[in-house]
């Protein structure tokens, strides 16, 4: 049998898991894995990103697009450890990626050696699984069961530490499957005896609320809750992280849940006689302060995970398993129905948030001052609602969410439990290299932009046809609201003095325009959308422009306020 370097054994085993794009940034530890990949570059695309953060981001947005588990690669010491704040991310937001990292060689393990990183003890609590190889005979086994673990269940990142003599190591190849059947326990033997319970009390619920979340996407169970929602009549919520699993121009659609959400889709949270929540977790964003939060409502939960049941929120009927599935079984047992009264207190939460808030974002008071809102509104309309968007964190994040009108399935990705700035640039590079049919626009803040602005070099060397629209107000604009809201307006440290933003753009060949009025604004748009290339626009918003609504952290879903 033949012998190859366990370089190469790593490349065989990536390839047997059908992986055809790997992120990442070379350096000492893990050369002989690169030496190899000379010779599968035909086989294999790798991106070289310009810092391991913008690996794994790119990684995270490429698997969020495809439903595949993203990869990336990054060397010892720094290079690993820069990789923790996107493995952590991945791990909250559920995103299935397999991260390769190189290590010092074995004999050197635990003598601060040379860009000796302690990888695998800094990473166990923020991935599904980690592991050090040592041998090169490991790899097709670990590599096999990394893939697994990263997508069976709720999905999660993996990281593999592989020492550079065991890179280097000749040994015998043999392609094999591997079977781990019985590696994850996904205990959903009491569901199915859960189901009736389930079922009669949708049936008998004379306010039900549907709240769907990240769980839905990931099972790609869209078509079961358009279904499910179309028997029922039952109005319907969305997380942050939901956002695009449910079409937010149909009639049941109310809005989304959160800090920032909706008003009838959060205070209308308090007069529920039943919660359906669906691939969601109860993040504090959307419950606000549990005492409060939904004492009226029996509660069913649908979750993959039973660690999220009862967590947060103490449910009545819980469902543990694949959403699709459940779903499923549910649609065939719930009876024909509607819920209209019920709906008609949301429009007339609507037509109150229209008045306070809504209209304010969209009338445009000066010639030359732009609000955010009006961006997204105008983005949405032309795009009928239809691209994928990026966002970054921050109010531009908010805003974003509140006025694109997301029509297609699983066109919104975000950092949203671990609110990441910096994310959004090479999550949007990753999202259209795995989505190149689609049109994927990233939307960032002036601040959340410079946190990875060296991205840009991806974009052009890989001649990445990627719009990127920056919502300038100089401003770290979310610190400075709460600055302003809840620290008596004393605004430390958050006004920034920005860089000719457009002069960096051309420097990427990116081509590059600012609007500073609404007439530049809409016909930059214009451009930007029919552009084959990667287009830049830089818009000047207004610097102290507040989102609202808002709930005060630490409050109930109830205490909303307007301004």
């Amino acid at each position: 049998m033949e012998k190859i370097t366990g370089a190469a054994m790593l490349l065989k085993s990536l390839l047997c898991q059908k992986t055809e794009l790997i992120f990442g940034y070379p350096g000492g530890a893990i050369m002989p894995i690169y030496d190899a990949l000379f010779s599968y570059n035909k086989k294999i695309r790798h991106i070289l990103t310009r810092h391991e953060q913008g690996a794994i981001h790119s990684a995270q947005g490429y698997s969020r697009v495809t439903g595949k588990t993203g990869v990336c690669f990054a060397t010892s010491g720094p290079g690993a450890t820069n990789l923790i704040t996107g493995i952590c991310d991945a791990m909250l937001d559920s995103t299935p990626v397999v991260c390769i990292t190189g290590q010092v060689p074995s004999n050197l393990l635990g003598t601060d050696a040379f860009q000796e990183a302690n990888i695998i003890s800094m990473t166990t609590s923020i991935t599904k699984w980690n592991y050090q190889i040592t041998k090169a005979n490991e790899i097709p086994f670990v590599i096999a069961k990394a893939f697994y673990i990263a997508m069976t269940g709720r999905p999660g990142p993996v990281l593999i530490d592989i020492t550079k003599d065991a890179q280097f190591e000749l040994t015998e190849y043999e392609e094999k499957l591997f079977s781990f059947e019985n590696l994850i326990k996904i205990n959903n033997s009491g569901y199915l005896n859960n189901i009736s319970l389930a079922i009669n009390l949708i049936n008998k619920a004379k306010k039900p609320y549907l709240l769907v979340g990240h769980g839905v996407t990931i099972a790609k169970a869209e078509d079961e809750i358009l279904k499910f929602t179309n028997k029922t009549r039952i109005p319907v919520a969305s997380t942050l992280l939901g956002l695009s699993a449910f079409p937010c121009n149909h009639p049941l659609y109310v809005g989304m849940l959160g800090m920032h959400g909706n008003y009838g889709a959060n205070i209308l949270t308090n007069e529920a006689d039943l919660i359906i929540a669906v691939g969601m977790r109860f993040d504090d964003r959307v419950t606000g302060n549990l005492k409060s939060y939904a004492k009226q409502a029996k509660i069913i939960h649908i979750d993959i995970d039973p660690s999220e049941i009862n967590k947060n929120v103490i449910c009545t009927v819980p469902l543990v398993g694949d959403a699709k599935e459940i779903l499923q079984i549910l649609i065939n047992g719930v009876e024909k129905n509607n819920h209209d009264n019920w709906l008609k207190k949301f429009r007339e939460c609507d037509d109150i948030e229209y008045q306070e808030v809504i209209k304010k974002d969209l009338e445009k008071s000066d010639e030359k001052e732009i609000k955010m809102a009006e961006v997204i509104n105008l983005l949405s309309e032309k795009t009928n609602g239809k691209s994928i968007l990026v966002t970054d964190v921050g109010q531009h994040q908010m805003i974003a969410a509140r006025y694109y009108k997301f029509t297609n399935n699983n066109s919104h990705i975000t950092s949203g439990g671990l609110g990441t700035m910096g994310f959004a640039l090479p999550a949007a590079i990753g999202a259209k290299l795995g989505a190149e049919e689609r049109e994927v626009i990233a939307i960032i803040g002036d601040g959340g932009f410079q946190m990875n602005i060296q991205e840009l070099g991806v974009v052009m060397q890989e001649n990445i046809p990627l719009k990127i629209i920056v919502l300038n107000n100089s401003f770290l604009g979310m610190v400075r609201q709460w600055q302003e809201l809840f620290f008596e307006n004393r605004i430390s440290s958050t006004e920034m003095h920005n860089p000719n933003f457009i002069k960096i753009i051309e420097g990427y060949g990116i081509r590059a325009n600012k609007a500073e009025n609404h007439t530049e604004l809409n016909d930059y748009l214009d451009e930007l959308l029919a552009s084959k290339e990667s287009y830049f626009l830089e818009v000047k918003v207004i610097k102290n422009e507040n989102v609202f609504p808002m709930i005060p952290a630490g409050a109930g879903v109830s205490d909303v306020r307007f301004s």
